[in-house]
């Protein structure tokens, strides 16, 4: 019995072991990740820079979250349109709306994994009852939503995207 009971404390203390030397570890990596990464952080004030212009450009402006699960499905749809009218005069800004304590966490590991190119920014302004309305009087504050504009014309929606429907809208900007 005794030597049962050894074999337990040493599989015991041989277990705990190995899952803290994994999550060290883990932990390390992630944060080399965390430090690979720079994420530019605005208030309201400081988003709306992106959400006007003065020019040809065609500004496509995603709100979304890594914890929003539509979201996330959409985002490979907004990368592609990025990569693939780059050269058209369109850019896709991809606004975060994650937690402030998420931000090492979570958004920078996701925007490095998911090896995001489009420009991703995170909005951090807790009065959203201000700055909703002011993005579109429309809106709900439910995401994901998008804006299409240029100097001359501006689209709201909240919905998700295929890639093909964002196309669609794009493709109208471009007329």
């Amino acid at each position: 019995m005794r030597i049962l009971t050894y074999l337990l404390i040493i599989l015991l203390v041989s277990c705990k072991d190995k899952p803290e030397a994994t999550n060290s570890a883990a932990k390390i990596e992630n944060d080399n990740v965390e430090e690979s990464i720079e994420l530019e952080v605005y208030d309201f004030d400081g988003l709306q820079k992106y959400l006007s212009t003065t020019t040809d450009k065609i500004y496509v402006v995603n709100f979304w979250a890594t914890w929003c699960a539509p979201c996330v499905k959409e985002l490979p749809y907004f990368e592609e349109l990025n990569y693939k009218y780059a050269d058209k005069n369109v850019e896709v800004i991809l606004v975060s709306l994650d937690f402030p304590n998420k931000y090492e966490s979570k958004l920078k590991p996701f925007i490095i994994s998911k090896n995001l190119k489009s420009k991703v920014v995170a909005l951090n302004d807790v009065d959203s009852n201000t700055w909703i309305p002011k993005v579109h009087e429309t809106w709900s504050g439910a995401i994901p939503a998008t804006i299409i504009f240029n100097k001359n014309k501006r689209q709201f929606y909240e919905q998700s995207f295929t890639y093909n429907e964002l196309e669609t809208e794009v493709k109208q900007f471009l007329k």
